[in-house]
């Protein structure tokens, strides 16, 4: 897949909505992605998987107002966020994830991210 460039972050009040992208240098259809985000002071956390067969998975902080979607045919995987809180404030990464015994895990290295302030 190369290399993965987020985008899409900004600042909002809350019950907003945004959308984040992750744009990667080569082809990514037979690759699971995921996203990612950090919190200040806090470990990275898992929010959304989406298989190379487009099954999706969700934590259930934002299940029912992220939706994680792809376009394979121009290398982008997707993070529409609606109904934004401020606990949902971080740096948004993606990453090609791995599956394991029901666990999703990063595979390598991770870009530069976008950062997402919800306002209250």
């Amino acid at each position: 897949q190369g290399q993965l460039v987020e985008s899409g972050g900004g600042l909002v009040q809350a019950g907003g909505s945004l959308r984040l992208s992750c744009a990667a240098s080569g082809g990514i259809s037979r690759i699971n992605m995921g996203w990612y985000r950090q919190a200040p002071g806090k470990q990275r956390e898992l929010v959304a998987t989406i298989t190379s067969g487009f099954i999706t998975k969700y934590d259930d902080s934002v299940k029912g107002r992220f939706t994680i979607s792809r376009s394979n045919a121009k290398n982008t995987v997707y993070l529409q966020m609606n109904s934004l809180k401020p606990d949902d404030t971080a740096v948004y990464y993606c990453n090609v994830v791995g599956y394991n015994s029901g666990t999703y895990y990063p595979v390598g290295s991770w870009g530069q991210g976008t950062q997402v302030t919800v306002s209250s």
